[in-house]
């Protein structure tokens, strides 16, 4: 039986808690329609969940009593997350550590020479996962796992990425922006239009990889040229229009861009396993 959501009010925010939702870990901005309060402090009581999706939502202080929680999949921003009486934050965080050593060595980079190492760990991964995506046919690069980006469209948002947090910021040009370029979802499709990018365009494989490559060779001449003091200088271009006006420095920037390349790697490499697997079944039959 599903009962309908009992209201309780909005629960207040604890000390040091921010006062406004946080809609994910990488947005400022609840996107077109986002952001609605309507289920906020809501209660759900003997309720037929089954398939629900949560994306992007701010589940702070959200309390899960005497459920089956079965094949469920979590994944986010991860702080005092207690299960069954256990805080599996620390557990979790390590042993996303023990898979993807590369996430140490990104928090552990101070210099310049941490940077171009972290590059060439980068590099490396991606260059095993390319290798991996290449023995794929062509349309499964299009597929959607769990309707999450395909390994094209995370390409592309790569593209942009270093497009905004390294061309525009740390070299400063106005309109770097490619056209096959993919903002966040939720980076609104008028602003990205003005960026000249068609956020409907289906470009081909071979053009993402061509200007994936492009952009990569961008960052490999910008953490060759970095040095230990430039990291602190302050950038004067925001990312893109509509991003905060803050002050961000260069190694703010290209921190950014480190960080999005190993854990859209991350995402990566857990899709093709799926797809593989698939295409094993498929050649099979």
């Amino acid at each position: 039986m599903t009962e309908a959501s009992d209201p309780a009010g909005p629960a207040p925010a604890r000390p040091g808690e921010p006062s406004e939702a946080q809609f994910g870990p990488h947005r400022f901005y609840a996107g077109e329609g986002g952001g609605g309060e309507q289920f906020r402090g809501a209660r759900f009581e003997v309720a037929d969940m089954r398939g629900a999706r949560f994306t992007d939502c701010d589940l702070t202080g959200v309390t899960i009593r005497d459920c089956w929680l079965v094949n469920v999949s979590i994944s986010g921003y991860l702080s005092n997350v207690t299960v069954n009486g256990v805080d599996v934050t620390e557990f979790v965080n390590a042993e996303l550590d023990r898979r993807h050593p590369e996430r140490v060595q990104l928090r552990e980079c101070r210099t310049a020479d941490d940077v171009r190492a972290m590059w060439d760990t980068i590099e490396g991964l991606w260059a095993q996962a390319m290798a991996r995506a290449g023995r794929l046919p062509v349309a499964a690069l299009d597929q959607q796992v769990n309707e999450e980006w395909s390994v094209a469209q995370t390409l592309r948002h790569l593209v942009f990425i270093t497009d905004a947090w390294a061309t525009r910021t740390v070299l400063d040009e106005e309109m770097p922006y490619h056209p096959l370029g993919l903002p966040q979802s939720w980076y609104p499709a008028a602003d990205a239009a003005a960026l000249g990018i068609d956020l409907a365009a289906r470009p081909g494989y071979d053009e993402i990889l061509a200007a994936r490559a492009d952009r990569m060779a961008v960052m490999r001449r910008l953490v060759t040229d970095l040095t230990d003091e430039g990291m602190g200088r302050l950038c004067e271009r925001s990312p893109a229009p509509g991003y905060p006006d803050e002050q961000r420095t260069v190694i703010d920037c290209v921190g950014v861009v480190l960080e999005e390349e190993i854990e859209h790697y991350r995402f990566a490499v857990r899709d093709l396993a799926v797809l593989e697997a698939s295409q094993q079944l498929h050649d099979r039959c």
